[in-house]
């Protein structure tokens, strides 16, 4: 059953901007908590030189295949069972590796396993790629993400909003060196590091 997302339509030409400057000119990228499935069809369709890997955690990739089918991009393979906190991923190797707007839902033990599994795919260069809203130490939180904030923790204690400051930390033990932090629209920002 093929979901479509309104924010995934609202934010996919925006990021895909980013994905333009960030992602190498050739290879394969592992798209981690594709979800809908929208920004796989959409940015497989826009960048053909690049095979783009969609995977969602077992048994949620219906909608993945939905959008890949009705796409049919030559360079969208079919959707990748991967649950963040299995150990190790069923992936040898990325060029890049994307993930957008889940490092705010899941909780931080799994964002731990997600940078740490996702940075063993990686050759120095490769980029790691982030989308989503981050709180920042030394800032006061946009209005929307204080009450989003609020919302996810409610809904789940373990979530929430990250401190941009800790998931760099996080990459850089794990060899990975911050590239860009860019401004994008709804308070959302576009990260990405590069491996050392």
């Amino acid at each position: 059953m093929k979901v479509t997302a309104p924010a995934a339509e609202r934010n996919k030409a925006p990021i895909l901007s980013m994905l333009r400057r960030a992602l190498p000119a050739a290879g394969t990228v592992l798209e981690v908590a594709g979800g809908s499935g929208q920004h796989a069809a959409f940015f497989a369709e826009h960048l053909p030189h690049l095979t783009w890997q969609a995977s969602e955690q077992p048994g949620e990739l219906a909608s993945l295949q939905a959008w890949r089918e009705e796409c049919g991009a030559p360079n969208l393979p079919p959707p990748l069972a991967l649950d963040i906190n299995q150990n190790p991923w069923p992936v040898d190797r990325a060029d890049a590796v994307v993930c957008i707007n889940a490092v705010h839902i899941i909780p931080w033990p799994a964002v731990q396993n997600l940078v740490r599994n996702g940075a063993r795919l990686l050759a120095p260069g490769a980029v790691f790629f982030l989308y989503g809203p981050f709180r920042y130490r030394n800032r006061v939180l946009e209005p929307s993400n204080e009450s989003f904030d609020t919302w996810l923790r409610r809904r789940d204690p373990r979530s929430g909003l990250r401190e941009l400051e800790s998931v760099d930390a996080l990459m850089e033990e794990n060899g990975l060196c911050l590239a860009a932090d860019e401004a994008m629209p709804a308070s959302n920002r576009s990260v990405w590091w590069r491996k050392i």
